[in-house]
């Protein structure tokens, strides 16, 4: 197999009726059967590295909205009206209203830290009912609650929204939660650097 040899010179260009050799192989040039392989795994790398960068341009431009780095913290009442009112239309707007000691917040607090990485288009924000002044509004047996908004609009309502979920809950079962009433987007396509450390395995 090593001493087959692949005369290049018979490589051509099929347009319509006539086949046109490629112009730089006017000399004879050989090449091992395993240098062919390399090539043309090369070729086939390239090519889906640049489908990946395609496809990745294409999902970003059809993301509409800004883009959130982790749980934004609202410190008064003014903030939380702020972040309703001002965020893109096409944004969701995902706001935990907690009090520190009761039951459930600190762990729903660690939930959205989770979800915010995994929906970078979602803005979660967190409000501390009682340093907002919000504790008159909402006493320990409604919290933690959930307010969900789009364009301004309050899309999703949920007062102690851990009573629709077991003792013990994750991200993924707040994550199912709220996509029960279909209000997270789908998730993102993984990068290209992850795909391609996927191909290296």
């Amino acid at each position: 197999m090593s001493g087959r040899v692949i005369d290049l010179e018979e490589t051509a260009t099929h347009t319509g009726e006539q086949m046109i050799p490629f112009p730089f192989f006017k000399t004879r040039y050989f090449m091992s059967v395993q240098e062919y392989e390399l090539l043309k795994e090369e070729d086939e790398g390239c090519l889906k590295k640049y489908r990946r960068r395609c496809m990745e341009e294409m999902h970003s431009k059809l993301s509409f909205g800004p883009r959130f780095e982790g749980v934004h913290d609202l410190d008064s009442g003014e903030a939380f009206l702020e972040v309703i009112e001002k965020e893109h239309h096409s944004t969701v707007v995902v706001v935990h209203i907690y009090k520190i000691g009761v039951k459930g917040c600190e762990q729903l607090n660690s939930c959205l830290d989770c979800l915010a990485t995994e929906y970078p288009t979602v803005k979660f924000c967190r409000i501390d009912a009682v340093s907002s002044g919000a504790a008159e509004r909402f006493s320990d047996e409604y919290l933690p609650t959930l307010l969900v908004y789009k364009a301004g609009e309050l899309i999703g309502n949920f007062l102690s929204c851990t009573q629709h979920m077991n003792e013990e809950f994750f991200a993924t079962d707040v994550e199912a939660f709220l996509n029960s009433y279909g209000l997270l987007p789908e998730k993102e396509l993984p990068g290209v650097e992850d795909e391609e450390e996927n191909d290296v395995e």
